[in-house]
């Protein structure tokens, strides 16, 4: 797994490896203090609607490394990002109008989604033997 993703050509501005862990580590931690908070508030509108796109975006986002580095499909990992950035955008905004501090806790996560997104689409791109 590890080699074929070495062997690709990747965006100038890919983070090297060793940044991977500690960011997912603070952003585990920014999302689980997000929905305790979420789940806190006395008023959740929506909550039915909350919990099934929460669960179709944590689906996605697990099945991401699958499809990216299990199967090596890079243009499908790309939907299933594109997927998640629109799934966030959703869960951000109704936490808004639940708990501004909720959706705030996210901004992190959302900002690292759509990096990588971008990357995903770079490494498509700059990989046409490897569609």
């Amino acid at each position: 797994m590890q080699s074929w993703y070495d062997g690709l050509n990747k965006p100038k501005l890919t983070p090297p490896n060793k940044v991977f862990w500690p960011v997912w580590s603070m952003l585990y931690v920014l999302i689980a203090v997000a929905l305790i908070v979420y789940f806190r508030t006395p008023v959740k509108p929506h909550s039915t609607t909350v919990l099934v796109i929460l669960a179709t975006h944590f689906l996605a986002g697990f099945s991401w490394t699958s499809i990216f580095f299990g199967k090596k499909k890079i243009l499908a990992a790309l939907f299933d990002l594109l997927f998640m950035d629109a799934t966030l955008a959703v869960i951000i905004f109704l936490f808004a109008n639940t708990n501004p501090l909720a959706a705030a806790l996210l901004a992190p996560y959302a900002l690292w989604s759509l990096l990588a997104t971008w990357l995903n689409f770079g490494i498509w791109r700059l990989n046409p033997d490897k569609r």
